[in-house]
């Protein structure tokens, strides 16, 4: 049963979903605004999600850009690998030596990227019906968001699960205090005992933050599943 503020945000959510809908263009965003949201009463393990990594020049949309775009679907609590997509963006300046460092896509492999239209359409329409699940959801709703109102004159409508939100709801539950390191994505995945993979690509970053998603859900009740509307950002 919905709360009284969750049922205000999400028909708050659905009439700002709606009223874009009538302005987007034709295209990959109205295509995404078309489909209505998943309830926020619908079980975890069967709530179509998708799991959204973006590597960017920093943390600033105004100045910096999106480098690359890896995302997987979550279906039945089942990771997808069969729909994984990473994809690098094409872009005309340099990037800094310490860029290139961290996420090691160097400036021809953005020369023979895509453009950000075709790669952010194709995020749009694997995202339709979805809820987005990120690790630090402010970078790609916010680059996101900002990409959209570059493409398309607005910014759309992106309902969120955060699994550094998550685990940072049960650890606070804990009365041991916490170092905030512990909630970046690879010390979470260590404490959890999953496999470290090579950190800072978009595409193992999505799959990262799916097989971490997979295990705090579990630990949020372990006889069923709990509903969306326990993990879901507005």
């Amino acid at each position: 049963m919905l709360t009284l503020p969750i049922i205000d945000h999400w028909l708050g959510l659905e009439a700002r979903r709606k009223r874009l809908l009538k302005k987007a263009p034709a295209g990959p965003l109205r295509d995404y605004l078309a489909m209505p949201f998943p309830s926020p009463d619908t079980p975890l393990d069967r709530c179509p999600i998708l799991a959204v990594d973006f590597e960017t020049t920093g943390l600033h949309p105004e100045s910096n850009h999106i480098v690359s775009i890896g995302h997987v679907c979550i279906d039945a609590a089942e990771i997808l690998l069969g729909t994984a997509r990473h994809v690098v963006i094409r872009g005309n300046g340099d990037l800094h030596e310490e860029n290139v460092a961290i996420h090691r896509i160097t400036d021809s492999d953005r020369a023979r990227g895509e453009a950000l239209e075709t790669a952010v359409g194709r995020l749009l329409t694997a995202l339709a019906g979805r809820v987005m699940l990120v690790h630090f959801g402010r970078i790609e709703r916010d680059f996101l968001s900002a990409a959209c109102r570059h493409l398309y004159g607005m910014a759309p409508v992106l309902p969120m699960i955060d699994t550094l939100q998550m685990a940072k709801r049960r650890m606070d539950m804990r009365s041991a205090a916490y170092d905030p390191s512990e909630l970046r994505l690879f010390r979470l995945r260590e404490h959890h005992g999953l496999p470290r993979y090579t950190a800072h690509n978009a595409l193992l970053d999505a799959i990262s933050t799916a097989e971490l998603f997979l295990v705090e859900t579990s630990l949020m009740n372990r006889r069923k599943a709990p509903p969306l509307r326990r993990v879901l950002r507005f």
